[in-house]
């Protein structure tokens, strides 16, 4: 079977953004029942707060939330929590914006190709096995051994750009 090259589009007009919120929570639940992880209420508020947007967001930006709510949330609380959800492939770090994404589709391993929009800071993920074995091929005849794959593209999304299409 093939994966599919868009995992997760830009955000647009239409958007059930609640559904896709609570998909991606149930999703979190299998991948963490399916790997004896165990899903804190303080690791799914942190993933909770990842999806809130389809916007990247920031360590920081989820700490300020946190302490909104609790008392006692300091920073390293944070990043164990990230820590743990990009250990169990629930969200993907930007590392161009020093940010944090939902990844849409968790269940499964993959090579990530992100397109980051300049203007609105939206993100759609790919995840295109041709580019990906394109690189590995590459890195393979180099002599470099790939131990992750992560492409980030900066330009305009087509609501941006004024483009009628979409990735």
């Amino acid at each position: 079977m093939t994966e599919p090259v868009v995992v997760t589009d830009f955000k647009g007009h239409g958007h059930d953004h609640d559904r896709c919120q609570q998909s991606a929570l149930r999703r979190a639940e299998e991948v963490c029942q399916v790997s004896g992880a165990r899903l804190t209420p303080l690791r799914r508020r942190v993933l909770e707060l990842v999806w809130a947007s389809h916007e990247p967001v920031k360590a920081y930006d989820l700490l300020e939330q946190l302490r909104r709510e609790r008392d006692g949330v300091a920073p390293p609380t944070v990043y164990r929590a990230l820590e743990f959800l990009l250990e169990q492939g629930l969200i993907h770090r930007l590392e161009s914006l020093t940010a944090y994404l939902g990844c849409g589709a968790p269940q499964r391993p993959h090579a990530c190709q992100f397109l980051i929009c300049e203007r609105c800071q939206s993100v759609a993920e790919l995840s295109d096995n041709e580019i990906s074995q394109l690189i590995d091929r590459k890195a393979q005849e180099m002599g470099f051994r790939m131990a992750r794959q992560t492409i980030e593209l900066s330009g305009l999304c087509p609501r941006c750009s004024g483009s009628a299409c979409s990735v």
